[in-house]
């Protein structure tokens, strides 16, 4: 019955569309040219990533900034605006070779003076993960315009693996130094050093980026331009792929069954890959400040009542599998994941969670009902509002009536991040190459930073987990950093300040005439330059 009602609610598009590819598919893409059209939802709120890591901000960021690395598919570094680097003996400094010859957008000089003020000003203080990327970075020598030496406190392995575009994008000293960088203009008109120039926004309809002339690879990008559109309808979203209009549907733009039927066309198919260096993770946030979610009893009663295969098969169509915990399966080569952990996916569960509500106190009122939460859903596409949709049936089995609340993009992060007025938020948090850089921050207490996006909303504090997340990060013996990741996975799974759902494939849609479009583990999270159409 839930799944009948789930698909009861999916858009349906017009007739005549299946099977073929629309007749105007050929006419749109001759005349755009080489220009690649894609389709993200939402529309970003600002255009700088160095700020703000929403999915559709490091989207386009990625293609207008350099980091100073770049990862292949195994997440091993790669030379980008640095050259070369080499860790110093002790662990405590990195010396980086920045690249001769790089200018910004605006034509004045890159240098390592940029790359000291972006890390230290711009990253550690406002990227939501910017303190665990950088973690005791306490400062950047710059002895000349093309050497930075970064000086840290201890040694940090994990911070080789978050120097990319996405984690860790240079901006340019001269806009910023002086300013109030959170409310920078160039944060909504960039200037960086990357493949692709801002042009122009237009609100509501689109974004438009053209290819930089002067961009330090040779003979890149491939592409002569790159437009964001924002559309609002899903199925017109869907349609627009399917004719021809648009040649790339990020994950998360097209519901799932869409996305299902779609790649089943002779002109289109999916673009596999590109999220294994993101980890990424769906999931609940549950305002632990708040009654009745302060009671971990209340917390793991909500956990046991949902079926996680359910939404994983029914909701997201495969596109992922039931998550366990706080870390993905995805770290399961580096021994760093366990799946031994207290289990939400009982054959009991439902007797689990009602018995866990009858012990903290919440016994069952009129019309049975014990409490009342309401879910702000994310913004980040209908099929999160059909996930509630769900999930409001099944909290009603044990006697929570769940709201749901949609809103925009703007109203849902001031609302969640910077009043803190919600009980619960459905979303998705990347854990990147090392759990420290993408997981941690959901957790430790010096991440409870309001007004910051995509940090310890949940406002989790507890001693022994900060102390296990600091130790892990500075561990260097494989077997013992292991030990510390499965601690840290028990002791989160046990107290429930996050329900974990599903680990995501955050695979996107492509006409096939796109060739290169995911050419690392960041997938279209990465700059492009490599993105060629063909026909």
């Amino acid at each position: 019955m839930l799944r009948r009602q789930l698909l009861g609610s999916l858009p349906l598009l017009g007739a005549g569309v299946a099977g073929l590819a629309h007749p105007s598919a050929a006419r749109a893409q001759a005349a755009r040219g080489n220009t690649l059209v894609v389709v993200t939802t939402p529309e970003p709120t600002v255009l700088t990533n160095a700020i703000n890591s929403a999915p559709s901000v490091a989207e386009l960021g990625t293609k207008i900034y350099d980091g100073l690395l770049e990862y292949d598919m195994q997440m091993q570094p790669q030379p980008s605006l640095a050259e070369s680097w080499e860790v110093s003996g002790d662990g405590k400094s990195v010396t980086f070779k920045l690249r001769r010859g790089v200018t910004w957008h605006d034509g004045k000089p890159f240098t390592s003076a940029d790359v000291a003020f972006s890390l230290l000003e711009v990253v550690k203080k406002f990227h939501p993960r910017g303190p665990g990327n950088l973690g005791p970075l306490e400062a950047v020598d710059t002895p000349d315009e093309h050497t930075a030496i970064l000086r840290l406190a201890h040694p940090y392995p994990p911070m080789m693996k978050g120097l990319s575009s996405l984690e860790s994008p240079i901006v340019a000293k001269h806009l910023y130094e002086g300013t109030d960088i959170r409310n920078n203009p160039a944060n909504n008109r960039p200037i960086g050093t990357g493949p692709f120039k801002f042009t122009e926004w237009n609100r509501g309809a689109s974004i438009v980026l053209e290819k930089n002339p002067n961009y330090w690879r040779p003979g890149r990008p491939y592409l002569d331009r790159l437009i964001f559109r924002f559309i609002n309808d899903p199925a017109t979203r869907a349609a627009a792929l399917e004719s021809g209009e648009v040649d790339v549907a990020f994950f998360g733009t097209i519901t799932p069954a869409e996305m299902r039927r779609l790649a089943g066309l002779p002109n289109i198919e999916i673009a596999q890959g590109g999220y294994e260096a993101l980890a990424p993770v769906m999931l609940l946030e549950l305002n632990t400040k708040k009654k009745p979610l302060d009671d971990r009893r209340v917390r793991q009663a909500l956990a046991y009542a949902i079926d996680r295969k359910f939404i994983a098969e029914n909701v997201w169509y495969g596109f992922g599998k039931p998550a366990v915990g706080p870390i993905s399966s995805v770290y399961s080569g580096s021994g760093l994941y366990t799946d031994q952990v207290l289990r939400f996916d009982v054959p009991d569960r439902v007797a689990r969670a009602n018995a866990l509500l009858d012990e903290a106190g919440y016994k069952r009122g009129a019309g049975g009902i014990r409490f009342e939460l309401t879910q702000d859903v994310g913004p980040y596409g209908d099929d999160y509002r059909r996930m509630g949709e769900y999930m409001r049936q099944a909290y009603n089995r044990i006697g929570v009536r769940l709201n749901l609340r949609t809103v925009d993009q703007a109203t849902y992060v001031r609302r969640v991040y910077t009043d803190y007025d919600f009980d619960m938020t459905s979303g998705w948090y990347v854990g990147m190459g090392d759990p420290t850089l993408g997981v941690q921050r959901q957790f430790v207490t010096s991440n409870i930073r309001q007004g910051i996006p995509f940090n310890n909303v949940a406002q989790y504090s507890d001693p022994e987990n900060d102390r296990l997340w600091a130790q892990a990060a500075v561990e260097t013996d494989a077997a013992k950093r292991a030990e510390l990741f499965h601690a840290i996975q028990r002791k989160l799974v046990e107290d429930s300040p996050i329900i974990w759902i599903m680990e995501m494939e955050l695979v996107a849609l492509q006409n096939k005439r796109v060739k290169n479009l995911i050419t690392s583990g960041l997938g279209v999270r990465g700059g492009l330059y490599e993105t060629r159409i063909e026909g």
